[in-house]
């Protein structure tokens, strides 16, 4: 949906920073009726721009302590390896993101886990276990002074 106005766009930016605002307020904060305002979140949702709501989780509060961006090197560039890989990511719960990626490397990972020694443990048992894995690189972060993916 790229004709998207200028109203929707308030729309937007309201509820990624509240998607739990009410209708009344969100129509109030935008400027419209709030069956007006109902309408357009509808068709934001109906047509994907829209993906859905979420709640935001705090890592301290929910066991996460160790958090690192992997950068992953593959030694074969075939797309059934490509496929193996993403396979083995997709059902490891410390990978939350994964990311194809150009460059010199193909993919770039985010990590949370409880801590370093769970984080030796997929480093180890899963990334170290991949025939096709040929370079692993870990940045652990330290800080997020910015974080917008909520």
């Amino acid at each position: 949906m790229s004709d998207l106005d200028e109203i929707d766009r308030r729309i937007l930016r309201v509820l990624k920073a509240d998607g739990r605002i009410s209708n009344l307020a969100l129509a109030e904060s935008v400027g419209l009726s709030p069956s007006a305002c109902l309408r357009r979140v509808a068709t934001l949702e109906k047509s994907g721009v829209i993906r859905g709501y979420r709640a935001v989780l705090s890592p301290e509060k929910t066991g996460i302590g160790f958090v690192a961006y992997v950068t992953v090197g593959l030694s074969r560039h075939t797309k059934e390896a490509q496929q193996a890989f993403e396979r083995v990511i997709t059902g490891s719960p410390g990978v939350k993101e994964c990311h194809n990626i150009t460059g010199n490397l193909e993919y770039l990972l985010r990590i949370e886990v409880a801590d370093l020694a769970a984080y030796k443990e997929f480093h180890t048992e899963v990334l170290g276990m991949l025939p096709q894995v040929s370079a692993i690189t870990s940045y652990v972060v330290m800080g997020s002074p910015k974080d917008e993916r909520a």
